[in-house]
């Protein structure tokens, strides 16, 4: 057995960093993982997924070249290669990772984790093609921190075929499908539909709920979902369930509002399950929650007392940055500081065309606690960046408390929504004012001055937009 001060379970973005805090600490350090360093948000989620992405939106983009003045010919595109690209962007940074890890000190053991005790973790390494493995090994364990995550949702009613994938799955194609039926129009199911109508996939998307990302502000749904279908001509379903699915070799069939639809593959982005089967928690007194998650106090810690939970394996949010910062204050507090979880504004990005960011309160949410609120927008038409650079699309919003002026919330929905909504969550964290935001330079012409726009539609005193009154006295 070997043994050491600290062991994590799981080298995505909460684990491995983790490990590495764990180790500038001085504590003796292994980290465990099952498939590969940087789980599953590097190989088969952000990175690969944002890679294409960026792939399809250039290859969108060229497409559009004549608006800009230049002639590029007949654009195309070659998948395979893109996929190699991906690939190499995700090898690449996975060397990366284990570089950091070696040169950290910290020991990497292959293999599926499984408790025996509190302070016995048993690694049974994966067993390869050939039928052959190494030996299992015991670790000795001061602390563990489990940082196992999650994976992709495959429900029981739909048919197990080659041609229903989940996203894992379809990170995997060489060949792009003619059409595609996305099952679930929440951030997982639009992303893919957006890049892959880039692509000119002809796609439909079928949602359960009401409209597709529910959980965001109206105005922001209905920003992108007009761009998915009168820009990109994706079909959209809301409000409906996909019944009498059936898949063959040449085509998945299902019944949606009493309109029958085929297409080459289904792509199932119905969520996401706790990975927790494996570690045997049982033998250290830990259960899951009803949802199969772990939950964790404000420090980290689990029901007990030597175990540490982190990232998506504890329910949420589902977000690798997230997942990096919990997996920090695990380290630090597994190594005998006392520091909490900060999680009041986690900025989120969803990479769709156009994209989104949010963070903090949305409207919804602020109306729901009964604040009373008001909300400042600058439209991206209205900019002479967003003009120059042919993205006129879109708009970014606050949201702030009525009577104080303090920023709640904000939701880009626009090109570099993912960018933009660093500015907010810095804003919003330094309990800036509305006033305050509009009143602070920002430099010409750049996309950022959208935040001071809407500052200042924020107060009442718009600079580039045509006052209310006015506008209807002029009309």
């Amino acid at each position: 057995m070997e043994a050491f001060g600290i062991v994590v379970i799981g080298g995505g973005p909460g684990g491995y960093p983790a490990a590495i805090r764990a180790a500038q600490l001085g504590a003796s350090v292994a980290l465990v993982e099952k498939e590969e360093l940087g789980g599953t948000c590097l190989n088969w989620g952000c990175i690969p997924t944002k890679s294409l992405i960026a792939s399809a939106d250039l290859y969108a983009r060229v497409k559009s070249a004549g608006a800009m003045g230049l002639n590029v010919g007949s654009a195309s595109f070659d998948y395979a290669a893109m996929v190699e690209r991906k690939d190499q962007v995700v090898r690449t940074l996975r060397n990366g990772i284990k570089q950091l890890l070696k040169a950290n000190g910290i020991k990497v053991f292959q293999g599926i984790a499984a408790f025996q005790s509190r302070s016995r973790i048993l690694v049974s390494p994966q067993v390869s093609s050939s039928g052959s493995g190494t030996e299992p090994v015991i670790l000795g364990a001061g602390k563990t921190i489990i940082a196992t995550g999650t994976a992709s949702a495959m429900p029981s009613f739909l048919p197990r075929h080659p041609r229903v994938v989940e996203s894992r799955a379809f990170l995997n194609l060489r060949s792009l499908p003619a059409s595609t039926l996305v099952l679930g129009g929440g951030i997982i199911g639009c992303e893919f539909a957006c890049m892959l109508a880039q692509l000119g996939v002809r796609v439909t998307v079928v949602e359960l709920l009401e409209d597709i990302l529910w959980s965001l502000d109206a105005d922001v749904r209905r920003e992108l979902r007009r761009h998915m279908e009168r820009t990109l001509g994706v079909r959209i379903f809301t409000g409906a369930t996909l019944e009498e699915i059936s898949a063959d070799d040449q085509r998945v069939r299902g019944r949606v509002q009493q309109e029958w639809v085929e297409t080459d593959l289904l792509l199932a982005a119905l969520g996401r399950h706790a990975v927790t089967q494996e570690l045997q928690a049982e033998n250290t007194g830990l259960t899951a929650n009803e949802g199969g998650f772990i939950d964790v106090d404000e420090y980290g810690r689990t029901q007990v007392a030597t175990v540490y939970a982190i990232g998506d394996v504890t329910g949420g949010p589902l977000l690798a940055h997230a997942a990096t910062s919990q997996g920090l204050v695990a380290a630090e507090n597994a190594c005998g500081r006392y520091l909490r979880k900060n999680e009041k504004y986690v900025p989120n990005c969803i990479f769709t065309s156009p994209e989104i960011g949010t963070v903090g309160l949305s409207e919804q949410e602020a109306q729901q606690q009964g604040r009373k609120i008001k909300t400042g927008k600058s439209m991206l038409g209205a900019l002479g960046k967003a003009l120059a650079i042919g993205e006129p699309m879109g708009f970014v919003k606050w949201v702030a408390d009525a009577e104080t002026d303090q920023l709640l919330g904000a939701a880009p929905a626009c090109p570099h929504a993912t960018e933009l909504i660093a500015e907010a969550t810095v804003a919003l964290r330094a309990e800036l004012t509305g006033a305050e935001l509009a009143q602070t330079i920002h430099a010409h012409p750049t996309l950022a001055e959208l935040w001071m726009e809407a500052a200042h539609a924020l107060e009442g005193e718009p600079i580039h937009t045509i006052p209310k009154h006015k506008a209807m006295k002029n009309g």
